[in-house]
């Protein structure tokens, strides 16, 4: 996705320095941001990856820890600095981090890192042009802003042959990852060939660290519905076993029911 611009900032007020270390005279004034500008996103491909990159954290995967809160979000601005545009992931996590109760509350609406305290601890960038700059100048500021983890996911190859690339930070640079389990937060990423909204394609799907896939909310539904068909499929296989044995034993002249 393309850097969305911004209104200039000004200084906020006196107020108690936050928890990030910023003096009260650099803690910026929301009312000048603009933290959206209806812009669409660039492809239906696009839209449904940062769908599938969302919505089975919060539908199925138990979080970083007990306790521990999680921020998943697609195509939100991504505020670093006073005076700067808002950089604007396809995709982020961010661990122990949580947002007000209102989300009509300007300060909820996007993420700024002088609320929440930190950066996201992964960025997702989903490559459908060669113009987004994701691997130059958005792979240097990730990398200065202290993102843990860069992903490039390039199924088109207009960045180079490889559709996945995986960066761990080390010193303020990026390297590549060793493997694709991100160790910090206790998920990994894996390409998965298979239906998802009606298109059967390549898509970036989350997992686990035996390598199986986050599922869906819909996914896990229909699996749980397997489940239970097979456990009454079972059921009455195993009624009609034990019928059968009960019509034999009344043939023998037996009465099944006195048979302990």
């Amino acid at each position: 996705m393309e850097t969305k611009p911004t209104s200039s900032v000004a200084a906020q007020p006196a107020a108690p320095a936050l928890a990030n270390g910023l003096r009260p005279e650099d803690i910026p004034c929301l009312d000048a941001i603009k933290t959206e500008d209806d812009r669409p996103v660039d492809n239906i491909y696009s839209a449904l990856q940062q769908k599938l990159l969302t919505e089975p954290l919060y539908s199925s995967w138990a979080g970083p820890g007990e306790g521990r809160k999680f921020l998943a979000v697609s195509n939100v601005g991504l505020f670093y600095a006073a005076k700067k545009p808002p950089l604007v992931p396809d995709a982020m996590l961010s661990l122990d981090v949580e947002l007000g109760n209102d989300p009509l509350e300007k300060e909820n609406r996007s993420y700024f890192t002088w609320i929440l305290g930190k950066p996201p601890e992964v960025v997702i960038e989903v490559i459908s042009n060669v113009e987004g700059e994701e691997d130059t100048r958005k792979f240097r500021l990730y990398a200065q802003l202290g993102v843990l983890y860069y992903v490039i996911w390039d199924p088109g190859l207009h960045l180079g042959s490889d559709p996945l690339r995986i960066y761990s930070l080390s010193e303020k640079r990026y390297a590549p990852l060793q493997g694709r389990f991100l160790p910090v937060v206790g998920l990994g990423l894996t390409t998965w060939n298979g239906m998802f909204e009606s298109w059967p394609t390549r898509w970036l799907r989350w997992c686990d660290a035996t390598g199986a896939v986050i599922p869906t909310g819909a996914e896990r539904a229909e699996e749980e519905r397997r489940r239970a068909e097979d456990e009454r499929q079972r059921a009455q296989e195993a009624e009609g076993r034990a019928a059968k044995l009960a019509a034999r034993l009344r043939a023998l002249g037996v009465d099944p029911d006195s048979v302990k």
